[in-house]
């Protein structure tokens, strides 16, 4: 008996290349190089193009391509999400129940959304399980148990697809994904997969009252079949030859079952009731052929039944003179469904291997990202009271004019430790290199304004674009406002403005202590002869060299460069502290996809500075200590100096000198780690424009795409679309 196979879907082709690999460069730069990927990149389009763009042979071949095509987009939702605003591809299939016209072309649905293109290859997995069941023989125990199973999991996934079509488009423009059509696909598959365990039950030489049972409950499947394929935007689509089949079965199926309940009557010696089951047999093949349009041949099997039902007349009437009820008082014989959909559930390949194994999660990526800024947080924190309190530290001693002040007792020599300070300054670019760093920044930032300026500019065209859509089509323009779209790089937009502008007022408070520095560091540029010529003539304290206060004065400064020394190595493993927090939140992530990010995080960074911290805090105390010491021993030593106006001059200038190196080495650092984070604010600017400029492209394309498809519907004025599914088939899908 002739069965019913799901026609394939077709699609156009797509490059996958540009927008992985921009999506790549641009989320995952800071662990992949942008060619990494090319080779894997390359694969998946060969697998795209063979699975959906060829035709297919009605073999499991076949579908071991879709199942890997399928089990590869599922791999990719949550490392290269296909939808608007991240990946954006847009994917184009056709209606398989349109033949197309001259004027208004084919039926179609285009989507930039990756549940989309999974739906559609799993339509065509439904379609190839019932191609592949149809043409089974049937002659055989194997076929039909290969028959049935196809028609179960065709069910299942058409079942699956009643619910999960709206995860993919807000609204389905095409016949064949319509709710209404995939449940009549669902229940057509059953019923033939029920027929399939008919027939074996026949081929087995069942008991006649299993094979009326059924063979009833198969009558059931079709006729809930016919009834959902009569739902009109259904009927007046699908092949018109299916109805008139699925009606003709349900009458054969029914008339099956009269006619093994009458070999069951037989059996019983209840000659009166099989002769009605076999009238009614006989009326149900009759109007098998003609419901079937005469597409069902019924001639041989209806004239065994004709000749049966004579002989069982003619032995009542000569032998038992059993009453013959009304067909219409016989009961239906009870059904006996045997055929169960298999219920869709992934992954459907077996050996499946990702093409992006190496690529973590998007979730877990964004999870290290945040990390990552957490970490940074600290990192910056402790490292800043660090420098803070040495600044403040080194401020002090130049107000005191230590160790100047116990180094100078001793003549008008230029102070050990000034010469040390000036000889450090100079190995550092001294004056030429520290005015090299202020020259650049200028350029450095106009090039972020200009990068993130073509990149709100670009949002802004692409908003007006889509807004003057809007006012030109009204309701036609259905999809997404830009509006809705854009917010995240607005967001992110807003955000490097921000940094722009912190930035620029940071810039000038380095600019300003520059200015108020720069004679001192001038003449620490200079020869131990020049700047012993600036230094005002020494005064006459040099009988405290050997004091007891002068002394306790150079211990404690000796405690002041072994806390610098400990500040060094600190700051070193503070900036170098690591962990595998990639294996962490890999085994953190739970099956929706979601981690806790914020506790695995805290638990973690918890474990990594917790002790650093606490040595932060105590070098810092240690400090505060150290510089009461050095204060009180400095007052004493002031008192005991015979200091007169050339000796004050002296010590204020040594001290001067000492305060601008330390400027210079501040500012040295700072415009050093200001030039690094203009560069690598550039890189961030640039991946946030190619995403813009990517998204952008793609809804440009979009727009076109369906800007054609409306002037093409509105010129032929075409059949409308499917009717909108029930709200509760929508909110399934959400």
């Amino acid at each position: 008996m002739a069965m019913i196979a799901a026609p394939l879907k077709s699609t156009e082709a797509i490059d996958f290349e540009k927008p992985l690999k921009n999506f790549i460069k641009n989320t995952y730069a800071d662990q992949f190089k942008s060619d990494e990927f090319d080779s894997q990149i390359s694969e998946l389009n060969k697998l795209r193009t063979n699975a959906v763009c060829r035709k297919l042979d009605r073999h499991v071949s076949s579908l071991d391509l879709l199942h890997r095509y399928y089990d590869q987009l599922v791999a990719l939702e949550g490392k290269l999400p296909i939808a608007e605003g991240q990946v954006s591809i847009n994917f184009k299939w056709y209606d398989v129940f349109d033949k197309g016209s001259v004027f208004a072309g084919s039926r179609k649905q285009t989507a930039s959304n990756g549940n989309y293109e999974k739906n559609c290859v799993l339509y065509n997995i439904a379609a190839m399980h019932s191609q592949i069941g149809a043409i089974q023989s049937g002659e055989d125990d194997e076929s039909l148990k290969k028959a049935a199973k196809s028609y179960q999991q065709a069910a299942g996934i058409f079942k699956y697809l009643t619910t999960n079509v709206y995860t993919g488009v807000q609204h389905v423009k095409t016949y064949d994904m319509h709710p209404d059509t995939l449940a009549a696909l669902a229940a057509l598959m059953l019923a033939q997969s029920q027929e399939c365990f008919f027939d074996k039950t026949r081929q087995d030489k069942m008991k006649d009252a299993i094979i009326a049972k059924v063979a009833s409950a198969n009558s059931d499947l079709y006729a809930e079949a016919l009834k959902l394929l009569q739902v009109p935007h259904v009927r007046d689509n699908v092949n018109k030859e299916w109805i008139p089949i699925v009606a003709g079965k349900q009458a054969l199926m029914h008339g099956y079952s009269e006619y093994y309940q009458a070999l069951v009557c037989r059996s019983s010696k209840k000659y009166g009731e099989e002769i009605a089951r076999l009238i009614h047999a006989v009326d149900l093949l009759k109007a098998t052929e003609t419901r079937g349009g005469g597409l069902l041949k019924m001639k041989p099997l209806l004239s065994k039944y004709e000749k049966e039902l004579a002989a069982a007349k003619k032995d009542n009437d000569l032998i038992y003179s059993d009453v013959i009820p009304s067909v219409s008082s016989l009961k239906s014989p009870e059904g006996a469904i045997i055929a169960k959909v298999i219920e869709f559930k992934g992954p459907l390949c077996e050996d499946f291997s990702d093409l992006f194994e190496k690529l973590v999660p998007l979730a877990v990526h964004n999870a290290m990202v945040t990390y990552e800024n957490r970490k940074v947080g600290i990192v910056n924190r402790e490292v800043s009271k660090l420098r803070e309190s040495t600044q403040l530290m080194n401020t002090v001693l130049a107000s005191l004019n230590l160790p100047a002040a116990v180094e100078d007792l001793g003549g008008d020599n230029v102070p050990q430790s000034l010469l040390e300070k000036s000889q450090k300054l100079q190995a550092a670019g001294g004056l030429e290199s520290i005015d090299q760093l202020f020259s650049e920044l200028p350029d450095l930032l106009e090039r972020n304004r200009q990068i993130l300026s073509e990149a709100t500019r670009e949002l802004d065209a692409e908003t007006a674009a889509d807004k003057e859509m809007k006012e030109r089509f009204k309701e036609k323009w259905s999809r997404t406002p830009s509006d809705q779209l854009t917010a995240g790089f607005r967001t992110e937009g807003n955000k490097y403005k921000q940094i722009l502008d912190n930035a620029i007022q940071a810039d000038q408070v380095v600019k300003e202590k520059y200015n108020n520095n720069r004679n001192y560091i001038a003449i620490l540029s200079q020869t131990e002869k020049d700047i012993a010529a600036v230094l005002p003539p020494a005064s006459a304290a040099s009988a405290l060299k050997d004091s007891d206060v002068v002394a306790e004065l150079r211990n404690h400064l000796s405690k002041v460069d072994a806390i610098k020394n400990e500040r060094e190595v600190l700051e070193s493993e503070i900036k170098s502290a690591s962990s595998d927090i990639r294996s962490k939140f890999m085994s953190g992530m739970t099956a929706d996809g979601s981690i806790n990010e914020e506790s695995i995080s805290n638990t973690d960074l918890d474990s990594l500075f917790g002790t650093l911290i606490q040595q932060v805090q105590e070098s810092i105390k240690r400090q505060e200590l150290l510089l009461n010491n050095i204060q009180d021993a400095n007052t004493r030593f002031s008192n005991a100096k015979q200091t007169n106006v050339s000796g004050q001059k002296r010590e204020e200038t040594l001290s001067k000198l000492a305060s601008a190196f330390d400027v210079y080495m501040e500012l040295t650092a700072n415009l050093k780690e200001g030039t690094k984070f203009y560069n690598d604010l550039t890189q961030l600017l640039v991946r946030f424009q190619s995403k813009v400029s990517d998204f952008c492209f793609a809804r440009k394309t979009e727009k076109e795409e369906l800007l054609k498809d409306l002037t093409t519907s509105l010129a032929s004025q075409s059949s409308a679309p499917p009717p909108e599914a029930p709200k509760h088939h929508q909110n399934k899908g959400h």
